[in-house]
């Protein structure tokens, strides 16, 4: 990914809830010199000295055979975008976009039964905990639960690379940013106005 030196981000912490608050990703490897992509909710965690997304795909996607090459992988982690119109600066320029994007690259394993449904427990519990019925692990028939558990894989991605850029008109002045928050609070494009707020500290 290309990413300005404006723009990049490499505070860890940074990325990491980013990516937490973001968790719907795009996988992409290559199958027979074609890009080929599956979008999927992932985990992002650290694992001793490591990294790691870890997630499952349907059995039959073919995407499968990538993990059993271990094969390098892309994970895409998009976050809130929006038009920015020249009109809203104090000086004459061309309108953009504002975006949040993390690019993670790493070799992806297979899990075992066990990690897949440690995974599993896990993403069950980050998302249902809150609700008045939480559908949970250990709420489930074990009939249901061995019958789903045939169609998945599970697989975590060792993470050796990542990219980050949250391009948010660190560029212009204090001026400009206060303005185009405003004008896109009015358009009601509220996460940009929102992601420009809490990043103003590093403008």
């Amino acid at each position: 990914m290309h990413v300005p030196s404006f723009f990049q981000v490499k505070d860890l912490e940074k990325i990491k809830s980013f990516i937490q608050s973001h968790s719907f990703a795009t996988v992409v490897t290559t199958m027979n010199e074609k890009p080929i992509a599956t979008h999927i909710p992932v985990s992002f965690h650290q694992v001793d000295d490591s990294y790691v997304i870890s997630g499952h795909m349907a059995i039959g996607n073919p995407q499968c055979k990538m993990f059993e090459e271990n094969e390098k992988m892309l994970v895409i982690f998009q976050g809130p975008h929006a038009y920015i119109s020249s009109s809203w600066y104090e000086k004459e320029s061309v309108p953009t976009w504002n975006y949040q994007a993390v690019h993670v690259y790493g070799k992806a394993e297979l899990f075992e039964k066990s990690e897949l449904v440690k995974e599993l427990t896990t993403m069950l519990e980050t998302y249902e905990r809150h609700r008045e019925q939480p559908v949970l692990w250990h709420t489930l028939s074990d009939e249901l639960l061995e019958k789903q558990m045939k169609g998945i894989v599970g697989f975590k991605i060792i993470i050796d690379e990542v990219q980050a850029a949250f391009k948010i008109s660190q560029n212009r002045n204090e001026r400009d940013y206060a303005h185009i928050i405003e004008k896109l609070e009015a358009e009601g494009d509220v996460e940009m106005a929102e992601a420009m707020k809490k990043g103003v500290k590093d403008v």
